[in-house]
């Protein structure tokens, strides 16, 4: 069999730069675009769309060492093959086919190894029709072997391609990323093998669409209040339609319709073709420092993945400007969450099939109708004269750009906090297949659950602070302080309480049932996501743990004794714990709910494995191995407190609104040249020059500078415009000091941290810290 062109050229393919992932995709490609035109076809078809991919075990001796791409598509004939393996042809059209260019298949196989043999067959051929192409015997001259074998069954059909004498450091990478490969192209398939029911395998295991962990459709956020407030969805649809054009099938290009030629190219292949934008975008249900941002597909293969481009912005009046990083901002080392799949078949892409050609005007004209032609961001789109922005991306970041817990922002939260550490666990879960975590369901939980707690704790502390309670004993009082300094005594059961329940019901007459007495914590407890997970170590098994906190009433064990925590075993490695938060020893002694949840499984743990092991032992492994995100470490609490602590600028930011140059005015040199600094950092260059004209310089302060603020100016922040406690709305000086002093030290303690991170702050300095975040994530007041 003739191939061409000369045998050097042939050769030197195999040096164009393809990952080894590339190579077995381009020959997937192929496949896939075979099942595409059976379908289109109408004609039924026995055997499915399966590709398999076999590697090269990890025994293997280089010399034996191969890969085989096999498929069950139609065949071809001799002459069709003669064609498909000779380099620069394609008989694809540029349009809607996955292999778009003659060269693939000659540069993934060559890229791979030396020696390839393709064989094919229809059904009903008597045989197997090739061709062996191997780059070290192949001259100019030289025809390609043919190849003809056996076939078991004439109702065979299909290609199979198998690649021989691999190049040694690709072939190393095969044998070693089994797992990577078939994670890889269920990313890049995952629309075709979940839509079409073409089938992937590599390594005798099915490729499994890689999905997005998304919040459900009917999930949505409310941006602003009262008239003005508006509904923004978790997921936007995306169908927007262009004017058709024609497309060339020479050389690819997009023009007006009805010019008689290519304006490129001068050919006369033209056809009238829709061009559309489809797809969706939307919001994940956790924080990922690297995983978010936006899939491109081109006839549904991602060309891109997790891209950011959407969320750069550059000002066309400023052509040597920076290019402004608009999203995330606040919290920008979690990550972001704001993500989609969009698709643009009409778009064309480099050869390499991993980047679209951006100066093309369809891709410019795709972004702009995606994310708009101004900045994301509000106020600086007014600043530079823009109007409000439109389009689909700026509304998913004007209702998600902020990551506090609750329905606000739908961030899943624990009363306190938001738990990304725990809902990027459970989105791990949900890629594995875990059936619990497939719905958005526990998730929400979470975001109801939090901002029920969260309002009980504000309800509480807004009571107590009462504006009414005008006097300064009162105000004393509220802050847990009497006048003398001593703490008030403990609050006593009335005498006429003799029932031994908490909420003073009469006991029961009828003898509760252990089952009935479950049912009943279930139904008064709510869940704990920050404490539901999986519970120990490989040297004693797991258990997957539900923790719920009891509400009402008093937990009690089998016997009657009240106990303040109960673990419930269950079926499967399964495991229910209830942890009863007024017990006197969380309430009054001040041990934390997770120690004795750890004491009751390590007993378990320790009974099921029948193992030596001390229960000390045993709790320090789950400490250790589960709990990462109540470690006593710097970059773990310093990492909190950068949470709360940017959550509080932006909002003290919302509140010097009214009067910036009051705020900026109590800025020092030194913090003025760092707040500048950090700006310049972060890519808002064009925010230096109007310092104090808006209050967002606020957001690159050094974060002892909120503690002056709030010094300097209480009255903006206190009240429960920021935090609860009461600052105007009392009489008394030393009221006003005591509390605007509480908010003020576990500000100070939250503020050190961040400023000083590069230090060793020890282990007392940070359970200090631990404790400020969660005194003042109780002080913040709820949004309106």
């Amino acid at each position: 069999m003739k191939i061409t062109p000369s045998s050097r050229i042939l050769k030197m393919l195999g040096e164009i730069e393809f990952d080894e992932w590339q190579c077995i995709a381009e020959l997937v490609d192929n496949a896939f675009d075979d099942f595409t035109e059976i379908r289109k076809s109408g004609v039924p078809w026995a055997g499915g769309f399966k590709v398999s991919v076999s590697l090269p075990s990890l025994g293997a001796k280089s010399h034996e060492a191969k890969v085989v791409i096999q498929d069950t598509g139609r065949g071809m004939s001799y002459e069709e093959l003669e064609l498909a393996v000779r380099a620069g042809w394609s008989n694809n059209d540029r349009f809607d086919k996955l292999g778009l260019f003659g060269m693939g298949f000659n540069v993934s196989t060559a890229r791979l190894g030396r020696r390839t043999r393709v064989l094919t067959t229809r059904a009903g051929d008597p045989h197997w029709i090739g061709v062996e192409i191997d780059l070290d015997r192949i001259k100019d001259d030289f025809e390609a072997e043919d190849i003809i074998e056996p076939k078991a069954d004439p109702n065979e059909h299909g290609t199979k391609i198998e690649i021989s004498r691999l190049h040694a450091e690709r072939a190393d990478w095969l044998r070693r990323n089994a797992a990577n490969l078939r994670t890889t192209l269920g990313r890049t398939y995952s629309y075709i093998l979940e839509n079409k029911g073409y089938e992937l395998w590599v390594g005798g295991q099915k490729v499994k669409p890689r999905r997005h962990c998304r919040w459900g459709d009917d999930r949505y956020v409310i941006y602003g209040s009262g008239a003005s407030s508006e509904k923004i969805p978790a997921y936007i649809e995306i169908d927007e339609r262009f004017e058709p054009a024609e497309a060339c099938a020479d050389c690819g290009n997009w023009q007006v319709p009805n010019k008689g030629k290519c304006e490129q190219c001068d050919g006369e292949r033209l056809t009238l073709r829709e061009r559309r934008i489809h797809g969706w975008l939307g919001i994940q249900r956790h924080l990922h420092k690297r995983e978010y941002g936006i899939d491109f597909l081109r006839n549904g293969r991602k060309i891109l993945q997790w891209d950011k481009r959407l969320f750069e912005w550059s000002n066309p009046n400023d052509p040597q400007g920076l290019v402004d990083i608009e999203y995330p901002v606040e919290m920008a080392h979690q990550g972001g969450r704001i993500i989609g799949e969009i698709h643009l078949d009409h778009v064309p892409v480099t050869y390499q099939k991993n980047a679209f050609e951006y100066g093309d005007r369809s891709w410019r004209a795709a972004v702009d109708y995606l994310r708009g032609p101004g900045p994301l961001q509000p106020d600086k789109a007014k600043r530079l004269g823009y109007l409000e922005n439109p389009s689909p991306l700026a509304k998913l970041f004007k209702g998600y750009r902020r990551n506090d817990a609750g329905r606000r922002c739908l961030v899943p939260g624990d009363g306190t906090r938001p738990i990304h550490d725990t809902t990027r666990r459970w989105a791990d879960l949900f890629h594995r297949g875990d059936a619990e975590y497939q719905s958005d369901q526990l998730w929400w939980d979470a975001v109801v659950a939090h901002d029920a707690q969260g309002k009980k704790a504000k309800l509480d502390i807004a009571q107590n602070n009462s504006p009414i309670q005008a006097d300064e004993a009162a105000v004393l009082d509220a802050l847990g302080v009497t006048p003398n300094g001593a703490q008030p005594p403990a609050s006593k059961p009335e005498d006429g309480d003799v029932s031994g329940s908490r909420d003073g019901n009469p006991p029961a007459t009828e003898k509760e049932t252990t089952q009935d007495r479950l049912a009943r914590y279930r139904a008064d407890s709510r869940p704990m996501p920050e404490l539901s997970r999986d519970f120990g170590s490989p040297r004693v098994g797991f258990l997957h743990v539900e923790t719920k906190l009891l509400e009402t009433g008093l937990l009690v064990d089998d016997q009657g004794s009240p106990t303040p925590v109960l673990v419930v075993q269950g079926a499967g490695g399964k495991a229910t714990a209830f942890i009863d938060g007024n017990h006197e020893i969380f309430a009054k002694l001040g041990v934390e709910p997770v120690d004795l949840l750890l004491v009751e499984l390590a007993t378990i743990l320790k009974v099921k494995a029948e193992t030596g092991l001390t229960h000390a032992q045993l709790v320090a492994d789950l400490r250790a191995g589960c709990l990462p995100d109540h470690a006593l470490k710097a970059d773990v609490v310093a990492g909190q407190a950068r949470e709360l602590l940017t959550d509080l600028r932006v909002r003290m930011a919302s509140r010097v609104d009214v009067d910036p140059a009051r705020a900026y005015q109590y800025l020092s040199p030194d913090e003025l040249t760092a707040t500048e600094n950090e700006m310049i950092a972060n890519g808002q260059v064009g925010l230096t020059g109007k310092l104090g004209e808006t209050s967002e310089f606020l957001l690159y302060a050094p974060p002892l500078f909120t503690v002056k603020l709030l010094e300097s100016w209480p009255e903006a922040f206190m009240d429960g415009n920021v935090f609860v406690g009461p600052y105007a709305s009392v009489s008394s000086m030393s009221a006003r000091r005591l509390s605007l002093a509480k908010v003020v030290g576990y500000l100070t303690d939250i503020a050190t941290l961040v400023s000083f991170n590069a230090a060793d702050p020890g282990p007392q300095q940070l359970l200090r810290t631990r404790l400020s975040i969660k005194l003042l994530s109780d002080e913040i007041a709820s949004e309106t």
